[in-house]
């Protein structure tokens, strides 16, 4: 294995798990007889979340092939 793909299965591992909590708290959520404005909402909060973790993780990708790995580094 290379030293980049090492590196960046911790990353996905945690990004792996925390989406698939996500999805469960999702389901679980959209299962519940609520009405639908505060289904809605709690729709969205997981689906941001998702979003937010997924993007957070391409980001750290991008730094870790790139070779930034400490960001505390620039400060």
């Amino acid at each position: 294995m290379q030293a980049h793909t090492k590196k960046v299965i911790a990353p996905v591992v945690i990004t792996v798990l925390l989406v698939l909590y996500l999805v469960f708290y999702l389901t679980i959520g959209l299962s519940l007889p609520i009405p639908t404005p505060y289904t809605i909402i709690g729709a969205l909060v997981p689906l941001g979340l998702i979003g937010v973790s997924v993007f957070v993780l391409v980001e750290r990708i991008k730094e870790i092939r790139s070779g930034e790995e400490d960001d505390i580094s620039q400060y």
